[in-house]
């Protein structure tokens, strides 16, 4: 099966009803933002009009840009505050949505200082993750690669300079970072560290200085070479290694940035992309053991495992820079991906709570899965972007 003749109608399909549904177009009062799945149906929209050559896609991508810095970049509506998170006026603000941060965007409103932690709740409390920031500079950053229009990469580093000042704490040699921050980023609300957060964003800010390196005209603003000293020295005590099939995925999208930015100082010595691949294989190995292959859909999350195969359509992107074993063994994988893809497809999947409850996530991700060039590769980078375009990718029919 030709798989992006299947993808490209059925990926707008599901962009176009997650448009609708979500307040970016019609006639909705609200515009419902989740930072998250917007990062991925940024990318997608941008494929989607590479692919298409549909212009409309673009602006969708421009517009859903603006709808979360004006959503997620100021305070809610149920909050006291209001105006920017940065405190800017709002001249300012629209001049720099970034730079206080964006909200998660979830239901509940965060935790006050003076309410005692509740593990389950703070799931549904808002603030801001560090992870989803990361991504939506990524989101930022392939408009900007996409279009040659050097502001969003601007927003994107001016994200990763306040993101980094406020996730990351205490002195050289013992610094950390925290998993969950307050709205105005002023408290940690959860204080413990996210395995991958060094990871994301060290690739992410390397990428960032590489974009604004290649744009005619970039915009002067913050250089993230603190912050790339910073992500690298966490990174050299943290352990990647996982089972988890996001966090699996999240490694290998990770490793084929790390292959295309493959000529940046930072990465030339292929270690970290050496590094990557050996946790990756390694989880992979492990992941029928601690998977979910084996149960019902219900009992089954589709975007943790939509993540997955993903992250394993990046094969392509990583091909040229690796090759003999590592790179068989990547292959011998390449099937799950097309077998996690092809049942979610299954409509009687998608009626199950789990896929309903989620819809928005499940929906953005699976449409990612099928065309995942927008998220996954970097326009115009060092790496053998023109290689990995022609490169493997798993068919996810099976």
């Amino acid at each position: 099966m030709d798989t992006a003749a299947y993808g490209i109608p059925h990926a707008s399909r599901l962009m176009t009803d997650f448009a609708e549904r979500t307040g970016l177009v019609g006639s909705r009062r609200s515009s419902r933002r989740y930072l998250w799945t917007d990062a991925f149906a940024v990318c997608n929209f941008l494929e989607l009009a590479r692919l298409t050559g549909d212009s409309r896609y673009l602006e969708l991508a421009r517009h859903l840009v603006d709808e979360v810095h004006h959503v997620l970049g100021r305070y809610r509506a149920d909050d006291a505050r209001v105006g920017w998170l940065s405190g800017l006026d709002e001249r300012e603000g629209e001049a720099h949505p970034t730079r206080g941060g964006l909200r998660i965007g979830k239901t509940l409103p965060e935790r006050q200082p003076d309410e005692p932690p509740d593990d389950e709740l703070e799931w549904d409390r808002d603030g801001q993750y560090f992870h989803y920031l990361t991504k939506w500079m990524h989101a930022l950053d392939q408009v900007s690669r996409a279009t040659g229009d050097p502001r969003f990469n601007l927003w994107a580093r001016e994200l990763a300079e306040v993101a980094h000042a406020a996730f990351t704490r205490g002195p050289p040699g013992r610094r950390r970072m925290v998993w969950k921050m307050s709205t105005d980023l002023s408290r940690p609300l959860v204080s413990s560290m996210g395995q991958h957060d060094p990871l994301d964003g060290l690739i992410t800010c390397v990428q960032l200085e590489a974009t604004s390196a290649l744009l005619p005209g970039a915009a002067v603003g913050p250089e993230p070479r603190r912050a790339v000293e910073d992500f690298a020295a966490l990174l050299r005590v943290t352990d990647v290694r996982t089972v988890d099939p996001l966090g699996l995925g999240g490694l290998l999208s990770d490793a084929g940035r790390v292959a295309q930015l493959g000529a940046s100082e930072a990465f030339r010595d292929g270690a970290l992309l050496e590094r990557l691949l050996a946790a990756a294989l390694e989880g992979l190995s492990l992941y029928p053991l601690y998977g979910e292959g084996s149960q019902p859909a219900s009992r089954r999350l589709a975007f943790r495992e939509l993540g997955l195969a993903i992250g394993l359509s990046s094969i392509g992107w990583i091909q040229p820079a690796v090759g003999g074993r590592p790179l068989q063994r990547l292959r011998s994988f390449a099937a799950l991906g097309s077998e996690l893809v092809s049942f979610w497809l299954a409509p009687e999947h998608q009626a199950v709570r789990s896929w309903t409850e989620h819809r928005d996530i499940n929906e953005v991700m699976l449409a990612t899965s099928l065309i995942p060039e927008g998220f996954l590769v970097l326009e115009g980078s060092s790496g053998p972007v023109g290689v990995a375009r022609d490169g493997f990718r798993p068919d996810p029919r099976g």
